[in-house]
């Protein structure tokens, strides 16, 4: 599985504002139905939560890519 490390600045990034990021959603709409199509997973569990805060430590499987999130040191 392709993994990649996101370092974020703040305590924490909203589940959808990482989709969008990373570009594997362009829209709010497309995050909505990744969700809810249960391809979505936080730390191995299915995420049904677009709102959801990830904080350092987190790590969000899409599909066949893995996002890593860290603190910005």
């Amino acid at each position: 599985m392709e993994s990649e490390k996101i370092e974020i600045e703040h305590d924490f990034i909203k589940l959808d504002q990482l989709l969008k990021l990373v570009n594997i959603a362009d829209s709010g709409g497309m995050v909505k139905f990744l969700i809810k199509a249960g391809k979505v997973f936080v730390n191995e569990e299915i995420e049904l939560r677009r709102g959801r805060k990830l904080i350092p430590g987190d790590c969000v499987q899409v599909e066949l890519k893995e996002f890593l999130i860290e603190k910005v040191r």
